[in-house]
């Protein structure tokens, strides 16, 4: 059965996606490879940037790509304990 993510888990799979591109994704990397609207991944490419998880970077022909911050960083890691906690408890 196939259950909708909840928020945190695409926020996580976001910033998993930039941590494995070694923090030069593009957009379109993030947005397939996180399986999101391009609407849904504006608004959380937004709230992401807004609240420090990432940062916006500019290359010399133009091109954005992403990287993430130590709060990026620490939020994937935070992610993992929680989620072995909790599925530790058979509760996820």
């Amino acid at each position: 059965m196939n259950k909708k993510r909840d928020r945190l888990e695409i926020i996580h799979d976001i910033l998993y996606v930039v941590r494995e591109k070694k923090d030069k994704a593009l957009q379109t990397h993030i947005l397939y490879k996180s399986n999101l609207s391009h609407q849904m991944l504006t608004e959380y490419l937004s709230e992401l940037l807004t609240k420090g998880f990432m940062i916006e970077m500019t290359d010399k022909k133009g091109k954005k790509h992403y990287e993430l911050t130590d709060k990026g960083y620490n939020y994937l890691k935070d992610y993992n304990i929680i989620r072995g906690f909790v599925d530790s408890y058979g509760l996820g």
